[in-house]
């Protein structure tokens, strides 16, 4: 057979849907994945709805920091549900196929969300920024108005890339095999499912990591040299404790965004295995937005003393009731 009848009959093998793979290898262990990922998606759920709800009525958390982080919250609960309620129903039924347009939703929100998040952590970088370097300023610099600029900027390259990232991948033919090797439409997996996968689809994809993955990611560098630079000037150390102090939620969710992230594109162009490959892609799937509630909710004094006046008000009006 020639290379072109070869390639002719991968053509008519691709069906109209894809069928991810995910955990079929587990076989019976599959049940009690499909119970620990519902406790876990259900308290990453809950868990970022509940700071969001806690900032929006409580007056003292009505800042900018706070701001940033209702909208990170609900990123992290869109992105982890563009995954994990497919990923549920995968787990217990034998037919594991999602539709061409099934996928490219899928993948549009995870990259949506994803962008979204990496912006809004360079705009949380910046808020630290102006509120220790400027504090005099801080109210005059960060005001609704701009909040809400940065917020919506950030929100709106999100939609932008994401978009014109999906329109293209999935504008182009398929070819082979249909069957994906993930638990989700991830786009470096099914980017080499295309006919004619080439350094072209190299270039866009690494071109969309520098800008606008690795692009905000310098931005927040460049903000913490700046804060640390003046921190370190700062004769009080009561006052170097407490300005890192109010740094240290928003590093560490850089830390673990980031840091997923890196694993997951070094462990994409390596040679790992399918089950190494699942583990650390589970890591900013399932991790990160599960953590982001306890970082800054566990780990932070002034969600600790709204959530106490919270409950002091409920008890207080339950027993006016009474």
């Amino acid at each position: 057979m020639t290379n072109s009848e070869s390639r002719s009959a991968e053509n008519q093998t691709f069906s109209d849907h894809f069928i991810l793979v995910g955990f079929s290898y587990l076989n019976k262990l599959q049940i009690l994945l499909f119970l620990v990922f519902s406790v876990i998606y259900l308290f990453t759920v809950m868990g970022n709805l509940f700071i969001i709800l806690l900032i929006k009525v409580n007056s003292s958390l009505q800042t900018p920091m706070y701001f940033f982080v209702v909208n990170l919250s609900f990123s992290e609960m869109c992105y982890t549900t563009s995954v994990f309620p497919q990923l549920l129903i995968h787990l217990v039924v034998e037919e594991k196929t999602i539709s061409i347009a099934g996928c490219a939703a899928q993948m549009y929100i995870f990259f949506f969300m994803g962008l979204t998040a990496c912006c809004l952590l360079a705009a949380m970088a910046y808020d630290r920024y102006v509120a220790i370097c400027h504090p005099l300023h801080y109210t005059t610099i960060l005001s609704g108005r701009t909040c809400v600029q940065l917020a919506g900027a950030s929100w709106i390259i999100g939609i932008l890339v994401a978009g014109s990232q999906t329109m293209w991948l999935f504008s182009q033919p398929f070819c082979g095999s249909n069957r994906v090797h993930h638990y989700f439409c991830d786009s470096q997996t099914v980017e080499k499912m295309l006919c004619n996968y080439s350094w072209q689809n190299v270039f866009m994809s690494l071109s969309r990591l520098v800008l606008f993955v690795l692009g905000p990611f310098i931005l927040i560098i460049l903000s913490y040299v700046r804060i640390i630079s003046t921190i370190l000037k700062l004769s009080s150390v009561e006052g170097r404790h407490k300005a890192f102090s109010t740094c240290s939620s928003h590093l560490t969710v850089v830390t673990l965004i980031y840091g997923t992230g890196l694993l997951g594109t070094l462990n994409h162009t390596s040679s790992s295995t399918s089950d190494n490959f699942h583990l650390i892609s589970l890591l900013y799937t399932v991790l990160t937005p599960m953590l982001n509630p306890i970082i800054y909710g566990l780990r932070n004094k002034d969600v600790h003393g709204a959530f106490r006046n919270t409950i002091g008000k409920v008890i207080f009006s339950h027993k006016r009731r009474c």
